[in-house]
């Protein structure tokens, strides 16, 4: 079954080294590979210390809020929505924790006759690059959430919604926790600069999970965009 969410799936196939440059990390970091992350999964989260320097770690996508009763409500909480995200009780205090989540693409569903067609969305000149997320911390669980947005006119085709991502020379201000101004970055990153393409059904089970997922889709699956 396709994913409900806002943003429900993505992938990371990068190499460590890699990540650790792009992100500038105190040291490499530990993950495993997917093309097919979901909720419920431990996430690779990059996050700036109050030193300065910024480490990566494991955390599970689905935001459990410090005050929540049980980590069930993470199940509901796998997105934030930018709008309002300050002041809404779920997230506005881990927006002072924000994060970012290193993605190689993510995946988007639209309606195609009579089915939910999966695309893959990534930006045109960025293999590698950082969704926004917000974490917190409840009886030694760190969880996160992806931040979405309005969708910009290349996903609008697809999806009424857009994962948060956030540009190179924006990360520092992003994982800054002092600056007042982060909330100027809760905007849809350029179409100009993306791109996508459909890709096989298979990405739908849980199960699968390799690199032919994100391979553009088959002729007669191109088709059903076109109702044929």
């Amino acid at each position: 079954m396709y994913p409900s969410r806002m943003c429900g799936r993505y992938a990371l196939h990068a190499n460590a080294e890699v990540v650790a440059l792009q992100f500038a990390l105190s040291e490499q970091p530990s993950f495993r590979e997917s093309y097919n992350l979901r909720p419920g999964n431990d996430v690779l989260v990059v996050r700036r210390q109050q030193a300065g320097e910024r480490v990566a770690a494991p955390y599970r996508w689905g935001l459990v809020p410090h005050w929540a009763k049980s980590a069930a409500i993470g199940n509901q909480l796998a997105n934030a929505r930018a709008e309002g995200i300050e002041e809404k009780p779920a997230f506005r205090d881990a927006f002072q924790w924000r994060c970012l989540v290193p993605a190689s693409g993510y995946y988007e569903w639209r309606s195609a006759a009579g089915r939910k067609q999966p695309w893959y969305m990534q930006p045109v000149d960025a293999p590698l690059f950082g969704l926004a997320g917000i974490t917190a911390l409840w009886h030694g669980l760190r969880s996160v959430a992806l931040i979405t947005t309005v969708p910009n006119a290349l996903t609008e085709t697809i999806h009424e919604r857009m994962p948060l991502i956030i540009a190179l020379e924006d990360y520092a201000a992003w994982l800054d926790p002092q600056n007042a101004g982060a909330k100027a970055l809760l905007r849809s990153y350029p179409a100009a600069r993306m791109r996508s393409h459909p890709v096989s059904e298979r990405v739908n089970s849980p199960d699968e999970d390799d690199a032919g997922l994100v391979a553009q889709a088959a002729p007669r699956q191109r088709d059903l965009l076109e109702g044929g």
